[in-house]
């Protein structure tokens, strides 16, 4: 697994998720709200805020803060004018980064994002340096303890295009538009799903090899999803388990 998947897992074995709960809440109710202001506050007619309130109730998010967050993205209440930012970049090694903001001050946010990479050893790039190597797909990842006919029959009679064997687990690829549901069918199916998400897939990988160099990726990682304004992270690194356990 690599990249923002392979991040996605090292936080939940850190036991990092309840500490992140909050922020993560925080980061969701400011997509839901700039998706509504954009298209209008139905979901039925809005498909980007159907898509980030499917995201949001994944995320366990109540249905209280969704209605929320549409409301003021809709000007029922005082809401802040967000602008939408892809900010590229190089960790150590040479990994690509992608790095996916909402902002109301677009001075502070590149300050904060060019210093992550600037403290650990990476360096910021210019638009479309790096991110013509990335896709957005659908993953869900599923228990492993499942028999792979199984997953494979559910997961295409559900809408995906594809599953592989991902360490411990099944990864389920999908159309991005489509991974919230098919993680309704699968579930339904009592098939266990482990995480949903629509993210970027890079075309190529980078193996880190290097302790060093994986702490210094690790911490540009940490540092910027810890920014309110960062909404995703995604980046094109692989990091073997024998690595993962000695930078700990």
């Amino acid at each position: 697994m690599s990249g923002h998947s392979k991040w996605a897992t090292i936080k939940h074995k850190k036991g990092a998720a309840d500490k992140a709960r909050g922020k993560l809440f925080a980061k969701l109710a400011r997509q839901i709200e700039v998706a509504a202001r954009a298209g209008g506050g139905d979901v039925d007619s809005n498909a980007t805020l159907r898509t980030m309130v499917q995201k949001a109730k994944a995320g366990q998010m109540t249905k209280d803060a969704i209605d929320r967050a549409i409301k003021r993205g809709i000007g029922d209440n005082d809401g802040a004018n967000y602008e939408s930012i892809t900010y590229e970049g190089y960790a150590p090694g040479g990994v690509a980064m992608l790095v996916d903001v909402l902002t109301d001050n677009r001075n502070r946010t590149a300050a904060d994002v060019r210093n992550a990479f600037s403290k650990f050893g990476g360096s910021m790039a210019e638009p479309g340096a790096v991110g013509w190597q990335f896709s957005r797909r659908g993953v869900i990842v599923v228990a492993g303890q499942f028999a792979e006919d199984d997953v494979m029959t559910a997961a295409l009679e559900a809408g995906a295009e594809d599953i592989e064997r991902d360490g411990d687990s099944w990864r389920v690829l999908t159309e991005p538009a489509v991974v919230y549901d098919v993680q309704e069918t699968l579930v339904k199916s009592g098939i266990i799903v482990e995480s949903a998400e629509s993210t970027m897939i890079s075309s190529t990988t980078i193996e880190v090899k290097d302790a060093d160099e994986a702490r210094q990726i690790l911490r540009i990682m940490d540092m910027l999803e810890d920014n309110d304004d960062v909404q995703d992270v995604y980046a094109n690194f692989d990091i073997d388990e024998s690595i993962m356990q000695e930078v700990g």
